[in-house]
């Protein structure tokens, strides 16, 4: 345990405790100095070093650190403290304490050394981020976050049978490399996977996040995806599945993407997207593909939020998410475009962006490995990300068609949040080692080359012809896309009228005999219980008696019924009864001495 720095989740999870007692101006200077504290901590903490608790007999591992978590670590601070700038005019109750809790569980996973601590942040995680989507209080909302709910739950469950089996198996909670060994690891993997939105357990994140709030789907598009890049990282790197599966990713997102009307969830398919090449790069499993997948998820962060920035700011200025509502928003809102232009730069991978050099690793790394495939696939979805979130996005939202609208910029916190992170997607373009210094392993990549540039260069202006080629086939038109959600929604319904119908009538017939029926004939036997068995033998035997005497017996059950519960029972006299006892012992005693 170390004394010079403690755990960033708990800086987090104490901020978020605070934040409800708070207001005006102290509030607001809280908000953005609890970052600020936790940057320094999170710089003050040294590779090798660990905090541990004691928790029900366990060592609680809170505080592992080394290159991995510290990258990840120092990215979801730099977020958080962009994330509460942007969302600092947010008067809504409970949206910052969510929000602090959100990054705070997020930063628990991150630095958690064994998998009880890493499970207890990872279902926390999912509580405050539900609230986030709660938080915009629409019907849509409510639903989508419930579906949220139970789609991480079930992940959550996968993964805590996996960490149960794993421990039953090895006896250690300790979280590191697991690899693909058995049932246990397969488990694990199932349950990161649901929150990396790996198809075809990936719906959740298009139908959550774009009912989030303004400020909420800033944060949503960095911690959740992120930090299950993070677990996969350090758990099953190598993974042929994940290779295929990412590379799936990539081509899946871009395909939504471009179908897709709403410019929130247009940006949600393309986290999918993104985070594809990410799990590929994890699939390969060199230094080199492990790295660029650290440095796309740390640019992916900055510029995905920067994204989502600027569409929240046209929602909260023009109360309009699809793009068949919105068009010439040049007009009045420069500052917010510009700032679009510079995510949708990023995203693409524009020389002196961000993106330009950290998701190319990820595509060297599979031309290295002569995955000729990959590379291929990995490269055309490359060329797609431009089409939808490079053109399309900042296209149809603040250009083509005049939607007639005229808001004004922003608030000015919201304009410095995207400005910021404007700043940071163009400085780790032009200065790449401030990034590729703090990565897990050593950098010998240069993004720089001529070739490079030329190659990507080409790569983005043929897309841009090929958007402007075809822009008459994709005109903005007021659909909605089905996604494997479809199957649990439509289940959904299926389950409802199934516990409506015929379960519903079958609970009906279980209530009656409960609480009507069997009470009720309990009450009637107990009145005289020999009397009740005699009606019940001659009810049975009338079942099997012959035609000649079924009338005798119905006759006799129908004067015992108007008898009981008086004695139906024909009694033999005393005498007679002490005789049959003398006749009984009698035999008895001649069959034993004889």
């Amino acid at each position: 345990m170390t004394g010079s720095w403690v755990p960033p989740a708990i800086i987090f999870l104490a901020a978020a405790l605070v934040t409800p007692f708070l207001r005006g101006g102290v509030k607001k200077f809280f908000l953005l100095a609890v970052p600020v504290v936790a940057f320094l901590n999170v710089m003050n903490m040294t590779e090798g070093t660990a905090f541990t608790a004691p928790f029900l007999g366990h060592e609680l591992v809170l505080g592992s650190v080394d290159r991995l978590s510290l990258v990840f670590g120092y990215v979801f601070v730099i977020m958080a403290f962009a994330g509460m700038l942007f969302a600092l005019h947010v008067k809504e109750r409970g949206e910052h304490t969510a929000a602090f809790f959100y990054v705070g569980s997020s930063l628990g996973v991150v630095f958690a050394g064994d998998m009880l601590s890493l499970f207890i942040f990872w279902e926390a995680m999912a509580l405050a981020s539900a609230y986030l989507i709660w938080g915009r209080g629409t019907r849509a909302s409510q639903f989508a976050g419930l579906r949220y709910l139970v789609v991480h739950f079930s992940g959550g469950l996968l993964l805590l049978f996996g960490i149960v089996m794993r421990y039953y198996e090895t006896g250690s909670l300790a979280f590191g490399y697991i690899g693909l060994t058995g049932l246990a690891s397969w488990l694990i993997l199932l349950g990161f996977a649901v929150n990396a939105a790996i198809p075809p357990l990936s719906a959740w994140l298009s139908d959550s996040y774009p009912e989030s709030t303004v400020a909420g789907t800033v944060f949503l598009s960095a911690y959740t995806s992120k930090t299950a890049v993070y677990v996969l990282a350090r758990a099953f790197p190598g993974a042929e599945v994940l290779l295929w599966a990412g590379t799936i990713m990539t081509v899946y997102g871009i395909v939504y993407a471009i179908l897709e009307n709403d410019m929130r969830r247009i940006l949600a398919y393309s986290i999918i997207n993104q985070v594809g090449f990410m799990v590929a790069g994890i699939g390969i499993g060199t230094e080199l593909s492990l790295n660029g997948t650290v440095s796309h998820a740390f640019a992916h962060i900055l510029y995905k939020a920067l994204l989502m920035m600027s569409g929240g700011a046209v929602l909260y200025m023009t109360g309009k998410s699809k793009c068949t509502e919105l068009g010439g928003l040049y007009r009045t809102m420069p500052l917010t475009l510009t700032f679009c232009l510079v995510g949708a730069a990023s995203i693409s991978a524009f020389p002196l962006t961000s993106g330009f050099v950290s998701k190319s690793m990820v595509i060297a790394a599979a031309g290295e490995g002569h995955m000729t495939v990959i590379w291929l696939l990995l490269t055309l979805a490359s060329a797609g990300v431009f089409l939808h979130a490079g053109i399309k996005f900042p296209w149809f939202v603040f250009f083509a068609r005049d939607s007639g609208l005229r808001p004004k910029e922003p608030p000015v916190n919201m304009l410095l949040a995207m400005g910021f992170l404007s700043f940071l997607c163009i400085f780790l373009g032009v200065y790449p080692e401030a990034l590729y210094r703090i990565l897990p392993y050593g950098v010998h990549f240069e993004p720089y080359t001529g070739s490079h540039v030329v190659g990507q260069l080409q790569i983005l202006m043929f897309s841009a012809l090929a958007f402007f080629v075809m822009l008459r086939y994709l005109e903005r038109t007021n659909t909605i896309s089905l996604d494997t959600d479809w199957f649990y929604r439509r289940g959904t319904d299926a389950l409802a009228w199934v516990v409506r119908q015929p379960m519903g009538e079958v609970e009906a017939v279980l209530r009656r005999a409960a609480f009507e029926r069997v009470p009720g004939f309990l009450t009637w036997f107990s009145r005289n219980p020999t009397a009740a068995l005699k009606i019940g033998l001659d009810s049975f035997l009338l079942r099997f008696a012959g035609p000649g005497r079924r009338r005798e017996i119905r006759d006799r059950i129908q004067r015992e019924r108007q008898v009981y519960p008086g004695d139906i029972i024909r009694h033999w006299p005393v005498g007679m009864t002490v005789l049959w006892i003398a006749l009984f012992l009698l035999g008895y005693l001649i069959i034993y001495y004889a």
